[in-house]
């Protein structure tokens, strides 16, 4: 009977450390500009747990001229906008720079996009710059800052 009590709680542990292995932003992506578009695809297919997954608890996005200034607020406010926008648009990455020091690195990205959103036509250039600080051995985004503007 011990054993039996044993043997089901090292499995319930070895599945939640399954859980944790597969959700950690560190599995994700092993260099900034993965961990980057690892983000865009999980807003793009809808996965809030792994967008958030990639964002340091407390991420600075700016906006728009707006800021959110941590994981849970961004969570709690534009994250579902931002993956109904990604899910009926295409995102072009257009060029793509990154600047590694240590453990930050600076990712700056251009963009054309193209779709619909809310039933309209969308095609906008957008410019978006993105901090992310090694943890272990992957890339967590500390900081975004994204732009557009209407494509002439």
């Amino acid at each position: 009977m011990e054993t039996t009590s044993v043997l089901r709680a090292a499995a319930r542990a070895l599945a939640l450390g399954a859980v944790l292995f597969t959700v950690s932003p560190l599995t994700l992506a092993a260099t900034p500009k993965e961990t980057l578009e690892a983000f865009h695809q999980a807003l793009a297919s809808g996965d809030k747990a792994r967008a958030l997954a990639l964002l340091s608890p407390e991420v600075a996005i700016h906006e728009s001229g707006y800021v959110e200034r941590s994981r849970d607020e961004y969570a709690s406010h534009h994250l579902g906008g931002d993956m109904e926008f990604a899910r009926t648009t295409s995102r072009k990455l257009l060029k793509q720079t990154e600047r590694i020091d240590g453990n930050t690195a600076v990712v700056w990205e251009e963009t054309e996009t193209t779709g619909t959103s809310r039933g309209k036509p969308v095609h906008l250039f957008g410019t978006g710059t993105a901090v992310l600080e090694k943890k272990g051995d992957g890339w967590a985004i500390v900081h975004v800052h994204w732009s557009s503007r209407k494509a002439k």
